[in-house]
């Protein structure tokens, strides 16, 4: 007879068996009361021991729950581990967390009550903490968080939806089964390969869920610590983040898609673009490049490095854009450069026309 899953945890991980053990004894030793939970290992084609650790923790399984099971996913990419997982689970409720992630002993009892408790949400999250190696650098403020994965969004549950676009990141992320059955996994053209940094898998399945009226719920009590590794207290660490980022929110479009209304997903009204680019990310660059300026004249080295990341972001976002549209393209750079020109005077033209007709 088939024992009754409500929690299917889904852990995804490439080459990381020095982290695994903490992140799988975290797992393990949940205090969930009657709901009960199974453990799915993705292993996405490690070459390390990876295997082994989870055999090892397979070995000393005594019947108690969870049970932890071990798939092997050769496709290189978080999504297809992810897919892997989902396609293997029990439970009716699957929670994502990461390899190098340690949950509260609550984690699955909280993801369980939240989501019986609110029927009108599809997905839930929670703080994703910091347990840092080492004092972090006086940069590195809340601001610079988003390369880490870490969120803390205060003591109040609220709704994210289509009106509050805040994505919940994959550390601690629970979908009811359904939702997969409906809308798809998680898309390959946004995951995370190998090392790759800036991904935006989390983001593009929330959106599409907003998209349809969906909604989440942040839930304070849903709490994880994040090992936030030596290397990440890098200024290196974060630009490449940030060019990463930059690209995959290019491939989303999702710099066009924000609109006027946040209750929207229209693409904004702006018919004058540069290579495929809308002629206002231009602006957003140039003004980033001169809050940048600003900070660093004033030696101000938190602003001045968030400004410098918001420049690569938007570089890269563009310079996406310029690639994606080169194939399509009709006009030659010069032919281009000319148009966009005579596009921005006209519609200069215009306002001012319109501002001395309302006069």
């Amino acid at each position: 007879m088939d024992v009754r899953i409500d929690v299917s945890v889904v852990i995804s991980t490439y080459n990381r068996c020095n982290l695994l053990p903490t992140a799988l004894e975290s797992v393990a030793a949940q205090q969930t009361g009657d709901v009960r939970y199974e453990v799915i290992v993705v292993d996405n084609n490690s070459t390390d021991h990876t295997r082994a650790v989870v055999e090892s923790f397979i070995a000393g399984d005594d019947g108690q729950q969870p049970h932890i099971r071990y798939f092997f996913e050769p496709q290189q990419g978080l999504s297809y581990a992810r897919n892997t997982g989902i396609a293997n689970a029990r439970g009716a409720i699957i929670a994502f967390t990461d390899d190098d992630v340690a949950v509260s002993p609550d984690w699955v009892a909280q993801i369980k009550r939240a989501l019986d408790a609110h029927p009108e949400v599809d997905f839930v999250g929670g703080k994703v903490l910091p347990r840092w190696p080492q004092e972090p650098p006086a940069w590195l403020t809340r601001e610079h968080w988003s390369p880490l994965a870490i969120t803390d969004h205060g003591e109040q549950p609220f709704y994210i939806n289509a009106a509050k676009q805040l994505c919940l990141v994959g550390a601690s992320l629970a979908i009811r089964r359904i939702v997969f059955d409906r809308f798809g996994a998680f898309n390959p053209n946004f995951q995370r390969v190998k090392e790759g940094l800036g991904s935006t898998e989390d983001h593009e399945m929330q959106m599409r869920l907003w998209h349809d009226g969906r909604q989440g719920m942040y839930v304070p009590t849903i709490v994880v610590t994040a090992e936030v590794q030596a290397e990440r207290l890098s200024k290196e660490y974060h630009r490449k983040w940030h060019r990463g980022h930059g690209k995959f929110c290019s491939i989303m479009r999702l710099r066009d898609i924000q609109g006027l209304d946040s209750n929207t997903f229209w693409e904004l009204p702006d018919p004058v673009t540069l290579f495929g680019t809308p002629a206002f990310l231009y602006y957003e660059l140039i003004t980033s490049a001169r809050h940048w300026a600003t900070a660093s004249a004033r030696r101000r080295e938190a602003q001045s490095f968030f400004y410098e990341n918001q420049v690569r972001h938007f570089f890269n976002y563009i310079r996406q854009r310029y690639e994606d549209n080169a194939a399509t393209r009709s006009r030659s750079a010069l032919g281009e450069i000319g148009a966009f020109a005579k596009a921005l005077l006209r519609k200069k033209s215009q306002k001012l026309f319109a501002g001395n007709g309302r006069a």
